[in-house]
């Protein structure tokens, strides 16, 4: 059976919200290991140097406490939804504030106040859109694998699920 786009959609957005709850575990019992995510629908890629025992653990744990409910694991104050969300209303502030015929000084004040603006809002923001690209109801998702991959110096692993 081919999967629908909007199939394809709702299993991203759920494996990234197993995604985040993964990494929260890993980051609370690895607190100087710097840990990232990619996300599809097939599963997710898990960036960071953990053993394979920490993240085959952290995903089944995250599994289960997403689907007991706990869908606050599903957000992730790191996301790269926060830093696309950050990064779009910089720039629009910034081109919105050297916009015009004024002075120099007058644009460069301006432009500052509008990006020092985004930047304040866009963090709260970010976190709002999560709830549009992580879906935390994952009671017809189930791990099939953990493989660990090689990257250079770095460990990897992708996390398939069904």
């Amino acid at each position: 059976m081919q999967a629908t786009l909007a199939d394809l959609v709702r299993r991203t957005r759920q494996h990234h919200a197993i995604e985040h709850a993964t990494i929260h575990l890993l980051a609370a019992r690895h607190t100087r290991v710097g840990i990232a995510g990619l996300s599809d629908p097939w599963g997710f890629t898990l960036y960071g140097n953990v053993p394979e025992t920490a993240v085959r653990e952290a995903v089944s744990e995250a599994l289960l406490r997403l689907q007991a409910g706990e869908s606050k694991l599903a957000i992730h104050p790191n996301c790269g939804t926060n830093l696309v969300t950050s990064t779009v209303l910089a720039t629009v502030a910034a081109l919105i504030g050297a916009s015009g015929r004024r002075p120099l000084v007058e644009k460069f004040a301006t432009t500052g106040l509008a990006v020092l603006g985004a930047l304040f809002i866009s963090q709260p923001l970010g976190m709002n859109l999560q709830h549009f690209t992580t879906l935390p109801n994952v009671t017809d998702r189930w791990l099939v694998s953990i493989e660990p991959l090689l990257e250079g110096e770095r460990r990897a692993y992708r996390v398939t699920l069904e």
